[in-house]
């Protein structure tokens, strides 16, 4: 008998409606020059007319930008932040992360032709014109490990991933086949993923008519801070321990994410057992290895497929930030990060602390890389799964169909923990997408 995951293992959710479609009752702005007269209204609400209005003066604004408009830039900027707010409506929040980004991208631009003067001047008036931050540390690795623990409460997105993947791990790694399974997860953070699926294997041993013991568990987890990597196995051990699981913990100190540093020292650094069942665990992972080439990326896949997983797990989000073009990046952008915000506000009220710090520090300084920051320096190069479907089958793999059993889950996640009509679980190419209304903006695949 297929043994379920608990759905209720790692916090609960916020419940609401989700919202409707969008009319646009007023004529747009036909140009850049007519969005500057642009009149400001009071930041109370935004109609819908406003929000489409606000989302054009933010692609207009960014076309200043690249075409290296300088003071006309920085106007618009000004009126767009006197209609932001990170305590307002969605569209305010949303307006203030997009603004501080487009500033830091301005300013940087403006230092590769400006001279020095003229450029301590634009950033002073620059950075008046953005309302100032709340005090949160975005770049501190401790605020971004909090805000992640948030963010898995409050929204469904990580919870549906892990639920989505362990299942799949499940249903590969059958009763009696295996002695041990061993699991490399990629960036473990706290390990939240795991004592769900650690309870799902004790129950379907306890169960199990042949008498077969639970094999032991083994998990490899990968971080850029061996503190916290030790405390995270020191929990999953506990955790492990109260269910009666022989369990094994390797931290893997990852000082960088260069594909093909972590592919050369994965061959000596992994240790695997003899009649070991491998399964490969990346959750919001891959694409932080993606650079302008993808020959790095494709080792690093060729190097997972060589060690011979049972499964490999797959989360990301779905949506192309990794395009080359600025101006076609920050529309996928705005596009992606609006359908985010609405479900933020859809389920949440407006003085959640944990809904502004996930907004701030963690979708924030998402926005800060996708649209601040060029060349090298972009590290949230999402792709879609049609991407990730050709590298991994280039790479040898072959998709593995998530199960019904496993849509009746995610199914159950959402009914029992995040209540809002908004969001739409869909199936594609054997694998899932969680979305809010009609914007797909995660994916869960498996694969061998």
């Amino acid at each position: 008998m297929m043994r379920s995951l608990n759905t209720s293992a790692a916090g609960g959710g916020g419940g609401g409606g989700g919202g409707g479609g969008h009319e646009q009752e007023e004529e747009e702005p036909s140009s850049a020059t007519d969005l500057l007269h642009y009149q400001q209204q009071p930041s109370h609400s935004s109609t819908p007319a406003s929000a489409i209005h606000m989302r054009q003066l933010l692609i207009s604004c960014a076309e200043l930008v690249s075409h290296s408009d300088f003071s006309a830039a920085d106007r618009l900027i000004s009126i767009l932040s006197a209609n932001s707010s990170p305590y307002g409506d969605s569209t305010e929040r949303l307006v203030y992360q997009f603004i501080r980004a487009l500033s830091l991208r301005l300013n940087r631009h403006h230092h590769a032709s400006a001279t020095a003067g003229f450029m301590m001047n634009l950033i002073t008036t620059t950075t008046s014109s953005v309302p100032a931050a709340v005090n949160y540390d975005s770049s501190s690795s401790s605020a971004l490990q909090t805000c992640y623990l948030s963010l898995n409460q409050i929204t469904p997105f990580i919870r549906f991933s892990h639920l989505t993947a362990n299942q799949a791990i499940l249903e590969a790694i059958q009763v009696g086949q295996h002695q041990s399974i061993h699991i490399l997860d990629f960036d473990i953070m706290h390990g939240v993923q795991w004592p769900p699926l650690m309870q799902a294997l004790a129950e379907r041993y306890s169960n199990n008519t042949l008498g077969h013991p639970p094999p032991m568990l083994r998990i490899t987890g990968t971080g850029h801070d061996l503190d916290i990597l030790h405390r995270t196995g020191d929990r999953l051990l506990m955790f492990a321990q109260s269910l009666g699981l022989r369990f094994q913990f390797h931290p893997l100190l990852l000082l960088n994410d260069d594909p093909t540093s972590i592919a050369l020292y994965l061959s000596s650094s992994l240790s695997l057992l003899p009649d070991e069942a491998l399964a490969v665990n990346c959750v919001l992972y891959l694409h932080r290895l993606v650079k302008d080439d993808s020959r790095d990326l494709r080792l690093f896949l060729h190097k997972i497929k060589a060690l011979n997983p049972t499964v490999v797990t797959i989360a990301e989000r779905e949506a192309n930030h990794n395009q080359p073009v600025f101006m076609r990046r920050l529309v996928e952008a705005l596009d992606h990060y609006t359908a985010i915000f609405e479900s933020l506000e859809a389920t949440l009220p407006p003085n959640s602390k944990e809904r502004l710090a996930v907004e701030q520090i963690w979708f924030g300084r998402e926005i800060m890389d996708i649209v601040g920051a060029e060349g090298e320096n972009r590290r949230e190069r999402h792709e879609k799964l049609e991407t990730w479907e050709v590298m991994l089958r280039s790479s040898g793999f072959a998709n593995v169909p998530l199960s019904p059993f496993a849509l009746s889950q995610a199914k159950l996640l959402l009914r029992l923990h995040y209540p809002s009509e908004g969001y739409q679980l869909q199936i594609l190419n054997n694998s899932f997408f969680l979305g809010w209304q009609n914007r797909a903006l995660f994916s869960v695949s498996s694969w061998h």
